[in-house]
């Protein structure tokens, strides 16, 4: 089993790389057509975050390994809010912006609703994956009209400007075309290293997804918002997260059933998913809380974090049939 867990760090380190290269190159390239920064940063940034996840999902999908495409999605989410948040929040308190409050949420807790239902008769079919595409596009063109309808809320999102990096056509072309080749081989890599391991150790290919996978992927998500911490620009990390997720619902399980049918177990739908819901209505009450100031605490954070650490153990007792 040495081998596919060699192939497991190869692939998530190159996997991380190859999405920053990647975006790199799309804001090179989005520049280049006359994009500003401030709508690069809210399109381009947020959908290059979550493109480990898609690629995954997409290369999982086209190995007929679709359960490992769940549960990369759903364990991206949780770890998004219970790891990411969790930790960014203790290294500072998170502010909530009002345009978070009346977009973002709200879009984020009906999309959550939208999927549960579709899987309820546990498969997501082709057909669920284009009504997913379809409410992507819907809502993805609601967003910009209300950001270009609400210009003064862009103001959160101003710093993002400094983080962008100017690049020339050439370079620009050459990082997109290196990160988008990197993202198709590490791929590859990581989904057989992921499904070796799940065979070899007896376990589901959805718990390998909920677990090495998922955290792996969500180390863009991780780096970038701890990063934004650190440097002040704290109203970034929990719009990061809230779009991450939204684009791993819609984008991430809506290819990869279009691809190829994903079925999971009442187990997974119950257990797991449920776990999200419960990850995001808890995120949900925590920064909808009425205080005079607005914010994800430390206290708050601690306690996603601690949450996420239980939901490890729980899986692990799962796995091991205790």
């Amino acid at each position: 089993m040495l081998l596919p867990i060699i192939a497991i760090v190869v692939g998530l380190a190159l996997l991380v790389w190859s999405a920053d290269k990647f975006v790199d190159g799309s804001v090179g390239i989005a520049e280049g057509f006359g994009m500003s920064k401030v709508m690069i940063g809210l399109t381009i940034v947020s959908l290059g975050t979550s493109a480990p996840e898609i690629f995954v999902s997409i290369t999982a999908a086209m190995q007929n390994a679709s359960e490992l495409a769940l549960g990369n999605a759903i364990g991206s989410n949780i770890a998004n809010m219970g790891l990411v948040l969790g930790v960014t929040a203790l290294v500072a308190a998170l502010p909530v912006k009002q345009g978070l409050l009346k977009q973002d949420l709200p879009a984020l807790l009906a999309v959550t609703a939208i999927c549960c239902f579709l899987l309820m008769d546990l498969t997501l079919s082709r057909n669920d994956g284009m009504t997913l595409m379809v409410l992507l596009i819907i809502l993805m063109t609601l967003m910009f009209r209300y950001k270009k309808e609400h210009p003064d809320e862009l103001v959160e999102n101003e710093s993002i400007e400094g983080e962008i990096p100017d690049y020339g056509t050439k370079e620009s072309i050459i990082s997109f075309s290196i990160g988008l080749v990197t993202l198709i081989i590490s791929s590859r890599i990581l989904v057989w290293g992921a499904v070796d391991v799940a065979t070899a150790l007896g376990v589901s290919e959805v718990v390998i997804g909920l677990t090495i996978v998922a955290i792996g992927t969500s180390l863009p998500e991780m780096a970038a918002s701890v990063a934004s911490a650190l440097r002040n620009h704290h109203d970034i990390a929990l719009g990061n997260v809230i779009g991450s997720n939204i684009l791993n619902l819609l984008a991430v399980l809506s290819v990869a059933s279009v691809i190829y049918p994903i079925e999971l177990t009442r187990e997974v739908l119950v257990k797991d998913y449920g776990a999200m819901v419960m990850f995001t209505v808890a995120m949900a009450i925590f920064v909808m809380i009425p205080r005079k100031n607005k914010q994800l605490s430390k206290i708050e954070g601690s306690i996603l974090l601690i949450g996420y650490i239980a939901y490890l153990y729980t899986l692990y007792l799962r796995s091991t049939g205790l």
